[in-house]
């Protein structure tokens, strides 16, 4: 009798306890875009997963719960320096949103061959392994969702920013260009007539350089280096579930269809321990602190020598102190007021109530981190989605913009000056805070969650919309619209043919009767 009781106890404990395997392509050369994924599978981990992570990172310290196995891409760091150079060059301010929108998918496909010919991506192609689940990090190489065919497992795509062109097509979710920015639009939410005529030929520009080019190429890779026989346009339109690292409290709420999780500020963590050096500055700095970061792929070391000056000068007047993240060992003409650091742990320093503006760069995670601790922002944004989340910022009220063409002493002493004394920044953003933090589970918890769900639901097909059956012209209605206007020049020349019967017949009869 124990034995089956046994046995049916382990029939009821099993499927709680299953530990799924799941592969997770982060394999951009980005330390902000590592830091979400190893995040979100550091979470996947520690519920008791098998977790594989493919990216150009290793993770020094696994997490002790489930298992962890990293798939580095070797040399990628040094290799792309140049690529993301040109990157950078075409999301910069002095190139046109269109240029950008063009540029980036033609960029896309060299990078994604270089993941696909890695010889421990080979490795891991070739070893027969199969996953339960796939996460792709989204970042136009979408070669890679096909991994989700090759190890017969479910897709989840991860998005480093809100719901986006590259995404809402393969999952149904509308996006109109009327409410919508193109994260390299630069524009605000709410956009004037120029802005949105401009943001759709943005968005038409991506959309064709993205049809035209960019996914013809990405299909003849898939069958190249993963598998002949893949249909690559099935993988892009059999997407599970996308992952949105976005929040209402920071990103501008747009429509989302039920496969779209919102887990914005999943990544942050409770406060730690500063190392005395920085915890005895920030809590002896009694006129409180300006931390400054442009965060991880732009240097402030890179910054124009102008720029620079202008930004010590700025700082040298100033009666409170700054941390400013600077990665050479010297800062010519650094003013005593200001500290240096090559790594700072932002989260941490934060959430130290001393720091009362961050000068960054305008980077989602960046913007996520200052919003959750309450702190307003002077933005100096560069390129990407900086400007649009600089932007959005600005327009709620809890931050400024300084561009870089104009970073001048006097632009950025005003600027801080606005920010410091008035306490409407301060306001908005401890307002925001408190929404962010308000939510029934931990925006984790909830990413783990619905992860378990697709797996627990063989896909979770039941959230699939019923756009993704339709063909373009029946979503835009054009078929119904061609029907009506059809209808009614049928109709109009059916009643000026009739009309013009008549009149001829009471004009004979009349001509008859004369």
């Amino acid at each position: 009798m124990a034995k089956y009781i046994t046995v049916v106890l382990c029939a009821l404990v099993l499927p709680v306890c299953y530990s799924a395997k799941i592969l997770a392509i982060f394999p951009m050369a980005i330390p902000s875009h590592y830091i979400l994924g190893n995040a979100l599978l550091r979470g996947l981990a520690e519920a008791g997963h098998d977790v594989t992570m493919i990216s150009p990172f290793s993770e020094k310290k696994p997490p002790k719960k489930g298992s962890w196995r990293d798939v580095v891409l070797t040399g990628f760091i040094e290799k792309h320096e140049e690529r993301m150079s040109a990157v950078t060059k075409y999301l910069s301010d002095s190139v046109p949103p269109v240029a950008s929108a063009i540029a980036m998918p033609l960029l896309s496909v060299s990078l994604t061959e270089d993941i696909l010919t890695h010889k421990n991506v080979r490795q891991l192609i070739e070893s027969g392994e199969k996953f339960d689940v796939v996460i792709f990090g989204q970042f136009l190489d979408d070669a890679v969702k096909a991994f989700s065919n090759l190890f017969n497992a479910h897709l989840v795509v991860f998005s480093s920013i809100s719901t986006n062109t590259m995404i809402n097509e393969f999952v149904g979710n509308p996006s109109l260009p009327s409410f919508a920015p193109e994260f390299f639009s630069n524009y605000p939410p709410k956009m004037s007539f120029l802005e949105r005529v401009t943001n759709t030929l943005n968005k038409v520009a991506f959309t064709l350089a993205l049809h035209l080019y960019s996914y013809p190429k990405h299909a003849a890779l898939a069958q190249k280096y993963i598998s002949e026989s893949i249909d690559f346009n099935q993988i892009l339109y059999n997407t599970s579930l996308v992952l949105l690292n976005s929040h209402p409290s920071i990103s501008t709420p747009l429509p989302r269809v039920p496969c779209m999780v919102e887990i914005g500020g999943f990544h942050i963590k409770p406060p730690k321990k500063l190392p005395e050096d920085l915890q005895s500055f920030l809590d002896n700095s009694t006129e409180g602190v300006i931390y400054m970061s442009m965060g991880s792929h732009m240097k402030s070391k890179d910054l124009p020598v102008e720029k620079r000056e202008a930004l010590l000068k700025t700082f040298s007047n100033l009666k409170q102190k700054v941390l400013w993240k600077w990665e050479d060992d010297v800062l010519p003409g650094q003013p005593p007021n200001v500290k240096l650091g090559k790594w700072l742990p932002q989260q941490d320093i934060l959430a130290h109530p001393n720091v009362k503006v961050f000068i960054t760069h305008g980077g989602l995670l960046s913007t996520t981190e200052t919003v959750y601790h309450g702190v307003p922002i002077v933005a100096i944004p560069l390129m990407g989605d900086q400007k649009m989340n600089a932007y959005g910022a600005e327009v709620a009220g809890y931050a400024k913009i300084v561009h870089l063409s104009e970073l001048t002493e006097s632009k950025m002493s005003s600027t801080l000056n606005e920010v410091l004394s008035n306490p409407k920044y301060r306001n908005e953003v401890q307002r925001r805070s408190q929404i962010m933090r308000d939510r029934q589970v931990h925006p984790l918890d909830e990413a783990i969650y619905w992860v378990e769900y697709v797996i627990r639901h063989n896909g979770a097909k039941h959230l699939r919309v019923a756009y993704l059956d339709l063909a373009w012209y029946q979503y835009y209605l054009l078929d119904v619209i061609a029907f009506i206007l059809a209808v009614i020049v049928v109709t109009y020349l059916l009643l000026r043919t009739v009309l013009r019967y008549v009149l001829r017949k009471c004009r004979s009869r009349k001509v008859k009767s004369d």
